[in-house]
């Protein structure tokens, strides 16, 4: 290690090297970071998680007929068939699916309506195929929504996959709070809107009922007195017709229940040939009951039709009256849309409402400058929890520095070289983002800066700590014991301690390569490998030189340090 000795000796021994080494240290850490900003390496909570099943949600318009929801959820199906590592699907019409871990939180047990189907696509093993499944539902996404949307106009359809992490509702949810239902809808119209014109975001929905016209029977009891019929007859052949009820019951030895007999009319019989009024009434017309003379009374002459709006589903949280609008992201990071969608609300918006910005750093109070009525939009989602976890790791290494700063300082009982094994752990930052750049460079998909990256960042500071602290306490142990000279010290402390530093550096390596593989902990392989590297740079160059322009290194000051 003698030309090591040398070499940072030499550094030392000039004031331009030095602080060359200072300034490409700095534009390396400038460089670095600013990579987070301009797009260059993406932050996401987690990657793309590989499984052997996803969902495909539909959601036809509120008033369409399990009918229409058919054929849409047929159309999805009969793409799925054409892929080979698609071994079968199961579809579940006007109804979810039993919960899965992504349908706990996703509303599946709270489908039950004509308008609602769930497909269950089981696939091949994920380690006997090549194409991942988030690569399976990218590539079928456009495809699906293309050509089966189109056949009920107004029908979304969600590609759900399995969460890598802590599942949610979506990737993006925009929570829109107020008083009145309609002002609320309207305004989740304009944020679904933006939502769809935003770059990233796919499969759109507003959680909510679209506004319709329905009818309502009603029996009219004066007609139906003059008619010799009670209103208990009207009502039943009403029900038979179109719900359809049980009329009497079988026992059966087999069976410790009575057994109800349903009766209704079939599917082509009750089915009208359209949605107006006329067909109805003619409905109505076929539908006759005997009175107690013997006479039949078509039941359209004594059932009064009423047109009415149709109530809608009325969501709460927290007590307050609320709708969801959700997005997905397709194989792009939640952050990064969000911002662009959080952007043009701002602009677009302006006009007709008064926007701020509340409580959270994103959520905004739209003020409607016409009516006065207030409007709370509030992120939720997989955005949200990135969020809050990026905010909790980074408070988390900000108390790791403050408690490694503390103890340093009772060890050293200086301020100075406590700063510079802490400048030390900091800059190891370099490594983790030049690393997920790199490795974003030579992997197939995007290579993400993930919560896991952030966690093996925090843990290379003590490694990154652990090397200033062999180069500070062997180089003042020369000065002190063996009166080296400040600069001879720091170059045979750098050139002795360069080996056991490296050797450490390498079992990290070799460790953490088992890692960088995976599809979820690769972020923090990635982290501890490039991180490691850059710690020993840092170490073995940048620390020295600021060991030497550091005036608390000087032996005169160790000595006293030594004697408090």
């Amino acid at each position: 290690m003698k030309k090591f000795e040398t070499f940072v000796f030499n550094i030392l021994a000039s004031n331009s090297k030095q602080w060359l080494v200072i300034i490409l240290t700095l534009v390396a850490l400038a460089a670095s970071v600013m990579m987070l900003p301009t797009k260059i390496v993406l932050a996401k909570m987690l990657p793309g998680k590989s499984a052997n099943t996803y969902s495909i949600y539909i959601h036809t318009p509120t008033a369409s007929s399990i009918e229409q929801t058919r054929a849409v959820a047929e159309c999805a199906v009969g793409f799925l068939q054409k892929e080979k590592e698609v071994v079968d699907t199961e579809v579940y019409l006007g109804q979810g699916a039993p919960l899965d871990y992504a349908g706990l939180v996703k509303g599946s047990a709270f489908k039950n309506s004509e308008n609602e189907a769930e497909i269950v696509v089981n696939l091949t093993d994920k380690h006997e195929r090549e194409e991942p499944s988030f690569m399976m539902v990218h590539r079928l996404r456009p495809t699906i929504k293309t050509n089966c949307e189109a056949i009920v106009p107004g029908t979304v359809i969600e590609m759900i996959e399995q969460p890598a992490g802590p599942p949610t509702l979506a990737s993006v949810v925009a929570e829109i709070y107020g008083r009145n239902y309609e002002s609320i809808y309207r305004l989740s119209q304009k944020i679904a809107a933006i939502f769809k014109k935003t770059e990233g975001l796919v499969d759109i929905n507003i959680m909510a009922d679209d506004p319709y016209k329905k009818y309502e029977l009603v029996p009219n009891s004066d007609k139906i007195s003059r008619s010799g019929l009670s209103v208990e007859q009207v009502n039943k052949i009403l029900y038979l017709a179109f719900e359809g009820m049980v009329v009497a019951h079988k026992n059966s030895k087999d069976y410790p229940d009575q057994i109800g007999l349903f009766v209704r009319l079939s599917d082509k019989t009750r089915r009208l040939r359209d949605h107006s009024r006329q067909a109805l009434e003619s409905k109505l017309a076929s539908l006759k009951l005997m009175n107690k003379k013997g006479m039949l009374v078509p039941v359209n002459e004594i059932v009064d039709i009423r047109e009415v709006d149709a109530s809608p589903t009325i969501m709460q949280k927290e007590l307050r009256r609320m709708i969801n609008v959700t997005a997905e992201t397709d194989l792009v990071s939640q952050v990064y849309p969000l911002l662009d969608a959080r952007s043009t609300i701002m602009n677009e918006l302006a006009k007709d409402y008064k926007i701020e910005t509340t409580d959270y750093l994103f959520n905004l109070r739209l003020t409607d400058k016409k009516t006065g009525e207030v409007f709370d939009l509030k992120w939720d989602g997989e955005m949200k929890v990135t969020l809050d976890t990026f905010r909790d790791l980074g408070a988390a290494f900000i108390a790791a520095l403050i408690l490694i700063f503390l103890l340093l300082v009772v060890y050293y009982k200086n301020f100075t070289i406590s700063g510079i094994v802490l400048a030390g752990s900091f800059l190891s930052i370099i490594g983790v983002i030049v690393g997920h750049w790199v490795a974003d460079m030579v992997t197939e998909h995007t290579f993400f800066l993930t919560a896991t990256s952030l966690i093996g960042f925090i843990a290379l500071m003590g490694i990154s700590s652990r090397n200033s602290l062999l180069l500070i306490d062997f180089a003042k142990a020369l000065m002190l014991e063996k009166g080296f000279d400040k600069q001879h010290a720091i170059a045979v402390a750098s050139a002795t301690r360069a080996k056991p530093i490296m050797l450490t550096a390498i079992a990290i390596i070799l460790g953490s390569a088992l890692l960088a593989s995976d599809p979820i902990f690769g972020g923090l392989g990635v982290a501890l490998i490039s991180g490691t590297v850059a710690a020993v740079i840092v170490s073995l160059i940048f620390i020295p030189v600021l060991m030497f322009r550091a005036k608390a290194m000087d032996p005169e000051k160790l000595r006293e340090l030594q004697e408090v």
